[in-house]
């Protein structure tokens, strides 16, 4: 038989329309098998998670088929619960697949304490900038005749006064007293009080 008429025969025909369906039932099933796999089309919306705890936070991810990592705590927020989420990758809404893994970081379970600075003698405009720097916030401010303009000459905690080194909370409020710029009362006292020595007055003979 000649390659002519082969190629026009049933059994070469035959073979061509079985090799072509064979072809579509591999396609079809490999694609059928890569949708599974990847998920394709089938999209999760991820939850709000802020303010939950961890346990609250496992409960509502296993019903979505996600999970979640605990990355860090932050400091402590009082704007939050103690240990609930504070933060979450991905956003509340994004769409992600089954499986997906929710990175959180949730607020410490209270304050931590720090050292109070030494203050003394700063200017205040110094002061603010440190206290701010280790946590702390900036209080009351009250003025005391004293020649140091704006120098701090006392910290105060809850009406106390406090020494450097002293732990006090985070986010405690710090009250400050500083100098006036003037001279105290008793001290213009003190120098109008001074006598000058009486001049000496030689003997007569």
């Amino acid at each position: 038989m000649s390659l002519r008429n082969y190629l026009i025969s049933r059994v070469f025909l035959l073979q061509v329309f079985l090799a072509a369906l064979i072809i579509a039932v591999l396609g079809y099933l490999f694609m059928h098998w890569l949708t599974f796999t990847t998920n394709h089309g089938n999209v999760i919306v991820v939850p709000n998670l802020s303010k939950l705890t961890e346990e609250q936070v496992e409960d509502k991810l296993d019903g979505l088929d996600l999970t979640y990592v605990l990355l860090d705590s932050l400091d402590y927020r009082s704007d939050y619960p103690k240990s609930s989420v504070v933060q979450q990758d991905p956003l509340p809404g994004a769409k992600v697949k089954e499986g997906r893994k929710i990175y959180i970081k949730i607020n410490a379970s209270g304050f931590s304490s720090v050292k109070v600075p030494n203050l003394i003698e700063k200017t205040y405009r110094e002061a603010g900038p440190t206290l701010k720097a280790l946590g702390l916030e900036e209080g009351t401010i009250t003025y005391i005749p004293n020649l140091g303009k704006d120098m701090v000459l006392d910290m105060r905690y809850k009406g106390r006064s406090i020494k450097p080194g002293d732990r006090v909370l985070k986010s405690s409020k710090i009250d400050l007293v500083l100098g006036d710029g003037k001279a105290s009362y008793e001290e213009d006292i003190r120098t109008d009080s001074i006598v000058e020595p009486a001049e000496e007055i030689p003997n007569e003979q």
